[in-house]
């Protein structure tokens, strides 16, 4: 069975569950060689982990699934365990512990950061009807927060262009990418943010596909443009270089689980089957 998200935990809260247990960004997991697992716990006692703090996620298979947050790596039972930055452990987690563990960053976080209310100050308490939290006292309503962000190939004939982010790693590059802002349709975003960053003009915008990003808590959808016109000019503030690349003459470029290679690799693609851009 697939995993089915739920925020209402089983009446029998003994049984053993997976945890998804986070010390700010990172995960507890087992590792082993190169692959890295979550622990299946009967209980979470020595973690330090008050129960009523949890938040259930779901249930995979047959088995629940819990996301808590701790203050520091645990000391007692957790042997063979450690903590590890959520990026560092893509492609060593099992792809659906991989989707849960995206899933349990973007609700710990939203915990963490919701136990007072924005509008008056006043503490919050747990739903039971959603996944949301009431203000006990104005009564305002607080949704978990995702922050839509869009990512975008432009392809110029047989060329991509690729960055390099002020806050990348030396040397790495990749699509363009940004926040959607109040009152702008998706596509827009992806007008203005290509032209702010590195002023061009994009035209025939098509949606590609989307990723959860708990980095802390985006969504991003990825599109496909064509060049429409205009010299690269970096802005010099999210952007500090850019360029036309070919296929066969590709940079540093994003690893394969991101949406960024997603996008990369699909370039690559329509190359050798002799593809346009948004095709």
């Amino acid at each position: 069975m697939p995993f089915i998200s739920s925020f209402i935990p089983p009446a029998d809260r003994g049984q053993p569950a997976w945890w998804f247990i986070f010390q700010h960004d990172r995960l507890l997991v087992s590792r082993v060689g190169d692959s890295a697992r979550v622990p299946l716990l009967d209980s979470v006692q020595p973690f330090g982990i008050d129960p009523q703090r949890a938040q259930f996620l779901g249930m995979l298979d047959t088995v629940p699934c819990y996301a808590a947050s701790i203050d520091s790596p645990p000391q007692e039972g957790a042997e063979g365990m450690t903590v590890e930055p959520l990026r560092r452990l893509f492609g060593l987690l099992p792809e659906e512990q991989l989707r849960i563990a995206i899933r349990a960053s973007q609700i710990v976080h939203w915990d963490n950061t919701s136990r007072y209310c924005g509008a008056c100050g006043g503490p919050t308490r747990p739903s039971a009807a959603e996944r949301a939290k009431m203000c006990q006292s104005c009564g305002l309503t607080l949704f978990p927060r995702i922050s839509p962000a869009v990512i975008v190939a432009v392809v110029n004939d047989d060329r991509i262009l690729l960055a390099h982010g002020s806050r990348y790693p030396e040397g790495l590059y990749s699509v363009l990418a940004g926040f959607v802002e109040p009152g702008e349709t998706i596509e827009e975003c992806v007008a203005r943010e290509v032209k702010e960053e590195v002023g061009i003009d994009v035209s025939d915008i098509r949606y590609f596909a989307s990723q959860p990003w708990p980095f802390p808590d985006s969504l991003m959808v990825a599109f496909t443009a064509r060049y429409a016109g205009g010299e690269i000019i970096v802005d010099g503030k999210e952007v500090d270089d850019a360029g036309w690349f070919s296929a066969d003459s590709f940079p540093r470029i994003p690893e394969a689980i991101s949406i960024s290679r997603r996008l990369i690799d699909w370039f690559v693609e329509q190359q050798r089957s002799g593809g346009g851009a948004a095709e």
